[in-house]
């Protein structure tokens, strides 16, 4: 009797559709949990980019000025290209207004039409200022609420 016991024991073995239908469930749950929080990862990412090469081409601009005569007139988005080749990633997304002392590049992450634009301007005196737009909403780094800073 032990032996047929142990057989049918055997015969027995699995899941239930219950405890199958538990599983699913559960990583249901972890889906929908997670695939908004990669997807926000990712909007991150587009902003980190836009704010690098930012910070890249405002580099570009003071080596364009060494070549210029202490000027940054002649700094064209062209010319910031040629210096820094990784600009050439930023396409139409990179705007620069350059003056005989002053100049302000503005990137704009490519992640979605409303996507935050951040900006590097510095003033005659030498002072330098980090801005962002984000419309209305806090997108990435930047806060609407703070006076858009970065």
């Amino acid at each position: 009797m032990p032996l047929q016991r142990l057989l049918r024991v055997r015969q027995d073995a699995g899941f239930t559709l219950v405890e199958l239908l538990v599983v699913v469930l559960i990583i249901g749950i972890l889906a929908a949990i997670a695939i908004p929080s990669f997807i926000n990862q990712q909007d991150k990412g587009h902003d980190t980019e836009a704010k690098s090469l930012a910070v890249t081409a405002a580099e570009a601009l003071e080596a364009c000025r060494v070549d210029s005569n202490n000027s940054y007139m002649s700094c064209t988005v062209g010319e910031l290209k040629s210096i820094e080749p990784t600009l050439n990633s930023a396409g139409s997304r990179l705007t620069v207004t350059s003056g005989t002392n002053d100049f302000e590049v503005v990137v704009t992450a490519a992640r979605d039409g409303g996507a935050a634009s951040f900006t590097i301007s510095r003033a005659s005196n030498g002072m330098t200022t980090r801005s962002c737009d984000t419309g209305t909403v806090d997108k990435g780094g930047c806060s609407a609420q703070s006076g858009g800073t970065w």
